[in-house]
């Protein structure tokens, strides 16, 4: 007598149940942050101080705190849209207004090789705002800890100087990245660094490219010793850079900057401008270029200056109000 196969219940033909990821808690992605923050930045004076032993007790801290891995998750879980969103939103908004992209091309695929070039330092995502005009927009994403696939491992003070208008880039993001760098000099090394990177405008003062879009945590020009807005623009005024765009919420500093070119080199200590009682130490030191550093970035740039013929835009205005708060 043949025996009767016992049928498999229906549940055994379903695929397991997907359980949600577990998300952190504002606070805890907080508190991620600022301690992975705070150990790096005892971390470099150690190092700095040649003391070996407490460098390798910070080390090993910062891997109990979690290591980079939790900081970026951390850093990406502030990015969703219910925890105030992708800082990129505004940079789109304010290329819009000045002409530079137009709202409709979002989401369009390329069918052509796009007009413009973006490099983004500090990237966390490859489907964030300005992403969504592939067919205006090349992007060139770097971290130092990639996350993923359209993401370059890549340490920009270690990036090679391009070689020709080619590789370099008509904008470029870099958001809640100078913060990281522990120390002032090394924050005045990097904003110097920019402008190697970006294309020359050529042509009148109308031109809106090529544009620095550089966001800050509020605290660092409004709660330090040592920096203010106004000396955060003066700063960014001696590499050659001119305020377009400002907007200030209750946590951070947006500016979009338009790189008008090299300046007279001005030297920026760091020094106190005020005090306070739980007054934070976030400074920017800039050394100014050398006379061979400048005659050779002067040559390099007069041999290659780039119109923007695709800017054809109607109704552009040349006098942008640099102390524009809109969204």
């Amino acid at each position: 007598m043949a025996v009767k196969k016992r049928q498999k219940a229906l549940a055994s033909g379903r695929p397991p149940v997907s359980k949600p990821r577990e998300r952190m808690t504002a606070q805890r992605s907080r508190t991620i942050i600022r301690t992975h923050h705070r150990l790096h930045k005892q971390l470099a004076a150690a190092q700095k101080a040649g003391d070996s032993r407490k460098a390798q007790e910070l080390e090993t801290e910062i891997e109990k705190n979690g290591g980079i891995a939790l900081y970026q998750a951390a850093s990406k879980q502030g990015q969703a849209s219910d925890r105030g969103g992708d800082s990129s939103k505004l940079l789109v908004e304010w290329l819009v207004e000045l002409g530079v992209l137009d709202r409709k091309a979002r989401g369009k695929s390329r069918t052509e090789s796009a007009s413009l070039r973006c490099l983004e330092v500090g990237a966390l995502s490859t489907a964030n705002e300005i992403s969504k005009f592939p067919s205006l927009i090349d992007m060139t994403r770097i971290d130092l800890n990639s996350q993923g696939t359209g993401i370059e491992k890549q340490d920009f003070m270690e990036r090679p100087l391009p070689n020709s208008d080619q590789e370099r880039f008509d904008i470029f993001s870099l958001s809640l990245v100078l913060n990281y760098v522990p120390d002032a000099s090394g924050r005045g090394e990097m904003l110097k660094r920019i402008p190697e990177f970006l294309r020359t405008a050529a042509g009148t003062s109308e031109d809106s490219l090529p544009l620095l879009f550089f966001v800050l945590p509020l605290p660092c020009i409004d709660n330090s010793r040592y920096i203010d807005e106004s000396r955060l623009l003066e700063i960014m005024g001696s590499i050659g850079f001119a305020l377009t765009k400002r907007k200030l919420t209750a946590k951070l500093c947006y500016y979009l900057l338009r790189w008008t070119g090299p300046v007279k080199a001005t030297r920026f200590e760091k020094k106190q401008i005020r005090s306070s009682p739980g007054m934070n130490n976030f400074a920017i030191a800039v050394e100014p270029l050398s006379i061979e550093q400048r005659t050779a970035q002067n040559t390099s740039r007069s041999s290659r200056g780039v119109a923007y013929p695709h800017l054809e835009v109607q109704g552009r205005t040349s006098n942008h109000d640099a102390r524009d708060t809109s969204p």
